[in-house]
């Protein structure tokens, strides 16, 4: 005689699972109510972005004179002049083509160095592989304001300090331990046996990467690299530290029109905007293989 262990379901008449009183009430109110609720708590969170768009559309009179949201009265507020001022500004112009240019470089090398890396943790034998792996993965835990002044330094001996491969080196450096962990767990969960069947027909390690996890990985790929875009576009701390005035990119240059001139919101308004408004761009863009390197391995 066995006796099976495990929860007991209590069954109806019919044969199906008696739900409890909990359940019901959340599949009552699991359709509309929490739908409802959800669209608000998006509109609450939307409104300082709705309120810094306008904002950065109305005069500098009107903002002192009034809220943003008297412009629903008076539409005839509106007006894009701010932004003509901002774009004949040569700083701000400048600082935004230096956001581009420490963004760009600091996010390919780290997708692109930290997926041979990975692949390498992942598929190819060498010795010391893990222990080497777990070293990585100890970077993790280091912060970034320990390694300022050292950096510094270095930079200084480089002669490459307030440029901006100094700042790019700078993220890529700190960018690549989390690239690497990521996208490492990732490949390690790929079936061996394409692999396998690459090699069998006569591909490299060069042609298994690349023709193989390459297309497998693309979700955790894009989900690092917009991962590592927010970050280094919205960086102010290492900005700040290693570029110079010719280097700064736009956080750098919002924040110093705040300490020169105080409650500019004609500049600093549109100039926000404009900062923000690109990392939607990307997000939304690669949003499809964002939602899907979230979802990766969670099911198999």
């Amino acid at each position: 005689m066995s006796v099976e262990a495990g929860p007991r379901v209590v069954r109806s008449g019919s044969g199906s699972p008696r739900r409890g009183v909990a359940a019901r009430l959340v599949g009552a109110v699991g359709g509309g109510v929490v739908s409802v609720v959800l669209v608000l708590v998006a509109i609450f969170w939307l409104i300082p972005t709705v309120g810094l768009l306008v904002a950065s559309l109305r005069s500098e009179t009107d903002n002192t004179s009034s809220g943003w949201w008297t412009v629903v009265t008076a539409p005839a507020q509106l007006t894009v002049a701010n932004y003509e001022s901002i774009l004949a500004n040569p700083a701000i112009v400048r600082s935004f083509f230096n956001t581009i240019y420490i963004t760009v470089p600091a996010t390919l090398l780290v997708v692109i160095i930290g997926a041979l890396a990975a692949y390498a943790f992942a598929w190819v034998e060498f010795p010391g592989r893990d222990w080497v792996f777990l070293l990585v993965v100890a970077l993790l835990v280091v912060p970034i304001q320990v390694a300022l002044i050292p950096v510094a330094r270095l930079y200084g001996a480089l002669d490459i300090f307030g440029s901006i491969p100094s700042v790019v080196f700078f993220h890529v450096a700190f960018g690549l331990p989390f690239a690497i962990f990521l996208l490492r767990n990732f490949f390690a969960g790929i079936p061996r046996d394409l692999l396998e069947a690459a090699r069998m027909d006569g591909a490299g390690e060069w042609a298994v990467f690349r023709r193989v996890v390459l297309p497998l990985g693309l979700p955790a790929i894009a989900s690092l690299g917009i991962f590592q875009f927010l970050w280094v576009w919205n960086d102010l701390l290492v900005a700040l530290v290693f570029a110079d005035s010719r280097s700064a990119p736009l956080t750098v240059e919002l924040q110093s029109q705040v300490r020169q001139f105080g409650s500019n919101i004609d500049i600093l308004a549109p100039g926000a905007f404009l900062s923000m408004i690109v990392p939607l761009i990307v997000f939304f863009a690669f949003q499809r293989y964002f939602v899907q390197g979230v979802l990766a391995g969670s099911v198999k």
